[in-house]
């Protein structure tokens, strides 16, 4: 079946369709995003105004229309910390569904880090062990640890990318003041938080979910998207802290030519290298691993394990014609008189 999942994030508006069926991976079709950072249309109250809202709901019209075009049998809806934050957040969630007939069902910080982490585990499999997962957004930056399917502990502290860029770093590019500052808050920040995960013993894997991520191993050296999902890329807290510092001193539009930086992505750039250094210092591990999935795989994968609970288990279409096949090739080599027989 053909899914669709719609993502309001802080930084980006994206639909995804993948065709997927019970027990084989989600393969994308076809996507259609743009870049729309909500906190940026906050007023002085923490309200999203007229004009952000205007941008949301037009582009979640142009969403539903781009999946029934596609042929979509199913749209999953979610918003996370951008609206999930905003102090009108019920009545634009309200707006939205009025207006579009869209309801976007809204993720808690823990919902958010318990499906990353569902898919995580679905990418890396049991043999992995217990696994942390960090991820960071446009607003907020989760952490997940268990030995399951779904985390033992699982938070989320304000320390996303956009968010801090707009707090802390004003300017172009930032003075060692401000950084220094920035540092010291993040730390303080996210020490309650790791120490929360210290009962529960040490992590076989630490994998690193989010576009950010992904943007500062590529610059540290790891392979180009171009590779395919499975080269094995690894992101290393001492070139996290090279980079962090090398980044520091660059212009936004200096950044633009690092590998794998995009426009959207380059003014926080900074902000998530320091999130990164930070929590694999106070974490203990000196790197983790990139994974190609993240939210949007693990509500698609939560989804057709649902369906799989609603009905019979199907074998895939593709596993239905070989049977088929298998099937005819038998009876065409059994002989005929064995054939009357039976």
């Amino acid at each position: 079946m053909r899914l669709g999942v719609l993502d309001i994030g802080s930084n980006t508006v994206h639909l995804l369709l993948v065709d997927a069926h019970a027990g084989a991976r989600p393969v994308p079709f076809a996507s259609h995003k743009r870049p729309l950072s909500l906190v940026q249309f906050l007023d002085a109250e923490g309200n999203i105004n007229e004009d952000g809202q205007h941008e949301l709901i037009e582009f979640v019209l142009e969403a539903w229309e781009f999946a029934a075009k596609h042929k979509a049998e199913d749209l999953l809806a979610f918003c996370t910390s951008a609206i999930r934050e905003a102090t009108n957040g019920a009545e634009v969630l309200a707006r939205v569904k009025h207006e579009t007939t869209v309801t976007l069902q809204e993720l808690t910080g823990s919902e958010e880090a318990s499906m990353t982490f569902f898919a995580v585990r679905r990418w890396y499999g049991w043999g992995a062990g217990p696994i942390l997962d960090l991820d960071i957004g446009g607003g907020s930056f989760e952490m997940a640890i268990g030995h399951d399917e779904l985390p033992e502990l699982a938070l989320s502290v304000p320390l996303g990318a956009s968010r801090l860029t707009r707090d802390w770093l004003h300017e172009d590019p930032p003075t060692a003041k401000s950084v220094k500052e920035l540092r010291r808050y993040i730390r303080s920040t996210l020490k309650p938080a790791v120490r929360s995960f210290e009962a529960l013993g040490r992590a076989n894997l630490v994998a690193g979910t989010s576009k950010t991520f992904r943007s500062l191993a590529r610059i540290a050296g790891a392979a180009p998207s171009g590779a395919g999902p499975y080269v094995k890329r690894e992101l290393f807290s001492a070139d996290l802290g090279l980079w962090a510092q090398r980044i520091s001193a660059m212009k936004v539009e200096d950044r633009l030519h690092l590998p794998g930086v995009s426009e959207a992505r380059a003014p926080q750039l900074l902000a998530g290298a320091l999130v990164a250094e930070a929590a694999l210092e106070l974490f203990e591990f000196p790197s983790m691993q990139i994974c190609p999935w993240a939210l949007r795989e693990g509500l698609i994968l939560r989804r057709l394990d649902q369906l799989v609970l609603d009905g019979p288990l199907e074998p895939a279409p593709h596993v239905e014609a070989r049977q088929a096949l298998s099937a005819s090739m038998t009876a065409s080599t059994v002989p005929a008189s064995h054939q009357a027989a039976s």
